[in-house]
């Protein structure tokens, strides 16, 4: 018989609680999983009981949920392999880097232990993925900046760092508007009561409103990312 995926609905809720931990500093409620998954509250309760009893995750007093090493463990086991499908995806296959995330969601799952390590061989032993973030495994990061573009003044200058990436049409924006990792930005106009912030990316005067400013993540000039971190 043919190997067959397991798991498949246990590990996207794992992963998506280490992303929104992890990779966005969140404390993670039932409710904001189930929005960020868009599944019903009911449906989130339920599975995260299954979660619990097999000791993948566990819920604090004030009902934050976290990860167990053995849950954190398998969410990054399957935040790896999509990041290297990601990296597939853009670098060898030409996929348009905005699909790149929905594209690697369906490949997965399909990638094994023994296919993981040739793909990561493969595409040169890469550390981060399309768009910036780490790529679980020796020598990785354990912290990331948690600043955003939403958090400078008016003057400041940054690097993004890596941009939210679980939005297809937030992300053809980005390519649009050359908003990528390693891109450099300056602050020109910050105005909260229209709610907005204008940006230059290179020769472009970019407006951007506050909710999309907070999802680019930037490391300042002369600031390591460790110095910007969050457990």
């Amino acid at each position: 018989m043919p190997k067959q995926v397991k798991n498949v609905a246990s590990d996207d809720y794992l992963t998506a609680i280490y992303r929104m931990s992890h990779d966005e500093g969140q404390d993670v409620i039932a409710v904001r999983l189930a929005d960020r998954l868009e599944i019903t509250p009911p449906s989130v309760a339920g599975m995260l009981k299954r979660l619990t009893r097999d000791g993948l995750v566990h819920i604090d007093a004030k009902k934050v949920i976290h990860l167990t090493p053995e849950g954190f463990r398998r969410a990054e086991q399957m935040v790896r392999r999509h990041r290297l499908a990601e990296c597939l995806l853009t670098d060898v296959l030409k996929v348009d880097w905005w699909r790149a995330y929905e594209e690697a969601h369906l490949l997965e799952h399909g990638i094994s232990d023994i296919t993981e390590r040739n793909l990561y061989e493969m595409l040169g032993r890469p550390q981060k993925s399309p768009f910036g973030y780490p790529i679980p495994g020796p020598g990785a990061p354990r912290k990331l900046s948690m600043v955003t573009l939403g958090d400078l003044k008016e003057g400041q200058q940054a690097e993004i760092d890596r941009v939210y990436e679980e939005d297809e049409q937030l992300l053809q924006f980005f390519d649009e508007e050359g908003i990528r990792p390693g891109v450099k930005v300056v602050v020109e106009e910050v105005a909260p009561y229209r709610g907005t912030i204008t940006v230059r990316v290179g020769e472009r005067r970019v407006v951007l409103g506050t909710p999309v400013a907070n999802k680019i993540w930037v490391v300042p000039p002369g600031r390591g990312a460790a110095a910007e971190t969050r457990s």
